[in-house]
């Protein structure tokens, strides 16, 4: 994946006022179709000390800065660590691909300990956010007549047939749709225009492709090799990993 991400992406993230232990692009960057005005979602975990946990007065869980630099809306959201972590145990497929984004703007030795521990908690049961997802941007498709939610709807859906199929997570669409003759098409004009409507003759493929891909995910889902529950020696480690890193940093 060969994305443009700007050179100060990094400074932006930690601009949050906790310190992170990782930072990663997300959005339509990571999904293989920015356009020229595409929002830059950063995604983050921080650390609160303990003091700002075991105590009455408790640090934000969640940090989220908005605004423009350089022409660009910038939209950073960081989770403290238990709560990422708890999201991640959770079958959350937003905070996966978060983790595994390979569009990294900081790390640390905790991301890479995150990043390893991720393969064992994926379940089968994963496929209830991308199926739930799905459904919800067909719906906002069919409302507005937008390109956007129609492409979410797409990657969502064949992002969980192969996670399903592989264990493997893979966000972008270009790569994932390849057996999709349209995708291209519609990725060039989401390039040329964020907000835009549905090329003439789409809305037809995706009645039938979509209706389809939903059984694809949910015959992969009842097939998948995945297991049931996420590995407990891999959330006895997670476990672990928050409470070593935040006893570190108190």
């Amino acid at each position: 994946m060969t994305v443009d991400v700007p050179a100060w992406a990094a400074q932006a993230a930690r601009a949050l006022p906790r310190p992170l232990l990782f930072a990663t692009v997300s959005g339509a960057h990571l999904y293989g179709f920015a356009s020229v005005d595409s929002d830059l979602d950063l995604r983050a975990a921080h650390l609160l000390p303990a003091t700002e946990v075991v105590g009455l007065r408790t640090g934000p869980e969640t940090l989220q800065h908005t605004g423009v630099r350089d022409g660009v809306e910038l939209d950073v959201v960081s989770h403290d660590l238990l709560k990422f972590a708890r999201l991640l145990n959770s079958r959350n497929g937003y905070v996966l691909e978060q983790l595994l984004s390979p569009l990294v703007v900081v790390t640390t030795p905790v991301h890479d300990e995150l990043r390893s521990l991720a393969p064992r908690l994926v379940t089968r049961h994963h496929a209830h956010h991308y199926l739930g997802f799905a459904a919800g941007q067909e719906r906002l498709s069919a409302r507005t007549g937008r390109l956007k939610p129609a492409l979410y709807t797409l990657r969502v859906l064949l992002t969980g047939i192969h996670l399903m199929r592989t264990g493997r997570l893979e966000t972008d669409l270009g790569v994932l749709g390849t057996h999709l003759t349209y995708v291209p098409e519609l990725i060039a004009a989401k390039r040329e225009a964020e907000h835009g409507p549905l090329p003439p003759g789409a809305a037809d493929r995706l009645a039938a492709d979509v209706p389809r891909l939903r059984a694809e995910l949910e015959a992969a889902r009842d097939s998948s090799a995945l297991p049931e529950h996420a590995d407990p020696a891999a959330v006895d480690a997670l476990h672990d990993l928050v409470v070593r890193t935040r006893l570190g940093g108190a």
